[in-house]
């Protein structure tokens, strides 16, 4: 796993600090926490700079012993957007460095410094850290913000480790190894307990690969009792070949991150405690490994999920809803939830429809809806409300069984659509939501926040929404 980059917070800057950071706005006026001993206005002046939002200028200063650097960094019209543009690129700036102190701007110190650790994030096998600053001191923020951020920080730098590990290691027994470490109580269904109790999708999604399914149970109770409990569904497929319905060869390049729905869970329940969430939560993980072969389920396979629904498969390559909506079913009939809420990298069609930096929520419930698109605009996993159009219905129609899990021709399309309305068949009457994010769980730059690779898309928006609670 890539070293942690870690917070700290200090009092006063120190005098020998070889790489410190130091805010200026658009009239080139530094922040005058520190006693540079520099022509701070006239070097900006020289340098043309401007104030915006991530320029940096890098400055030479006496250092006993050696030189040292100052880098001031712009932070445009001080709104949370501009301080988050700045906290990443002063991060990316410096990577490979051990330790960076920084002057926090005035305004939101947790956009920030949120940023600034979120691109310092590195992942890379064999040579793990290398690229990563180690250590961010924040002088003139408060702890207990900084203490906050960095939890938030570490549960979405968990989330993309566990989707950026390669296939060759991850599968679904080893997510489940991993929930067992976050230290919260886990009960895991291997192979033979799904069969037995009925996990249909679960198993046949599994049937392909060497690697057997998991379904992963994790719970979180806070410490003073509260009435409210949520369940979080994950979408675990720790590999997607597609099945025999099998995926184009640069399509599958990618599809290690398959799972990046189920690692946002286990990321999630871990970071609870330590912000001090105050609704109970119980995490599902439906875990298992797509491939193909003589085991492997086929198209016009029918399958029997959780509670008993029949469900004809058409494509084997639409599998994450077969895995969910056993999951579904089972926090339903079982754990009697307040509400439910699911995330997966599930359709291609969200990212057409959104693009790569939005993720898509649908809901049947106004209430829960507001709620998480509300969370994702404060913690800046951004979300769209896409809508359950119950004219598409019919696509899941299938002559012999309950639902087929994807539409037979293309009279309606919306591909996305349809598979949220797959889901909702399962989630009960209760409040239910569904958060689309194969559009945004995966990252093609490295850009801002974002590495190449798993994003964490998701983990910043639950753990705001369920804080909240």
């Amino acid at each position: 796993m890539p070293i942690e980059t870690t917070a700290s917070v200090v009092a006063e800057v120190p005098d020998d600090a070889d790489l410190l950071a130091v805010p200026y706005a658009s009239d080139l006026d530094p922040a005058h926490v520190v006693e540079l001993h520099l022509p701070v206005r006239d070097l900006l002046t020289h340098y043309e700079a401007k104030g915006e939002a991530g320029e940096i200028v890098d400055v030479p200063v006496a250092r006993a012993g050696g030189v040292g650097r100052v880098l001031f960094y712009g932070v445009g019209d001080g709104s949370p957007r501009a301080l988050r543009k700045a906290g990443a690129a002063l991060a990316r700036r410096v990577k490979g460095r051990d330790r960076l102190t920084v002057v926090v701007p005035e305004g939101d110190v947790a956009a920030f410094a949120e940023a600034a650790l979120l691109a310092a994030y590195s992942f890379k096998i064999g040579n793990a850290g290398k690229k990563a600053v180690r250590t961010l001191a924040f002088a003139g923020a408060d702890e207990v913000v900084v203490g906050r951020v960095q939890a938030v920080a570490q549960a979405v730098a968990l989330a993309r480790d566990l989707a950026n590990t390669p296939s060759s290691v991850k599968n679904p027994a080893w997510l489940a190894e991993r929930a067992a470490e976050i230290g919260l109580p886990v009960r895991v269904w291997d192979e033979e307990q799904l069969q037995a109790d009925g996990f249909g999708g679960i198993v046949a999604v599994g049937r392909g690969s060497a690697s057997p399914p998991r379904l992963i149970q994790i719970s979180y109770t806070p410490a003073e009792p509260v009435d409210r409990h949520v369940v979080l569904v994950g979408k675990g497929i720790t590999f997607d070949s597609g099945g025999l319905s099998l995926k184009p060869t640069d399509n599958m390049k990618t599809q290690k991150t398959d799972m990046a729905g189920g690692a946002v869970v286990i990321a999630v329940l871990g970071a609870l405690a330590r912000l001090g969430a105050p609704v109970r939560v119980t995490g599902l993980v439906a875990a298992a490994e797509n491939m193909p072969s003589g085991t492997a389920q086929r198209p016009s396979d029918v399958i029997k999920h959780y509670g008993g629904r029949t469900v004809e498969v058409l494509n084997t390559d639409a599998e994450g809803r077969l895995v969910l909506a056993d999951a579904l079913a089972y926090a339903d009939a079982v754990l009697d939830p307040d509400a439910v809420v699911d995330i997966a990298t599930l359709t291609g069609a969200i990212s057409v429809a959104l693009g790569r930096t939005v993720g898509a929520v649908y809901a049947s419930d106004d209430v829960l809806a507001k709620q998480l698109v509300d969370a994702g605009q404060a913690s800046d996993d951004l979300l769209w409300r896409m809508p359950l159009i119950e004219d598409y219905t019919p696509a899941l129609e299938s002559s012999i069984a309950d639902l087929a899990n994807v539409e037979a021709g293309s009279r309606f399309g919306a591909g996305s659509i349809t598979a949220a309305l797959f889901l909702r068949e399962f989630a009960g009457r209760r409040p239910w939501a569904h958060l689309d994010i194969a559009g945004v769980g995966r990252s093609t730059v490295d850009e801002g926040t974002l590495s190449k690779g798993a994003t964490g898309f998701g983990v910043r928006v639950l753990l705001e929404w369920l804080t909240r609670s």
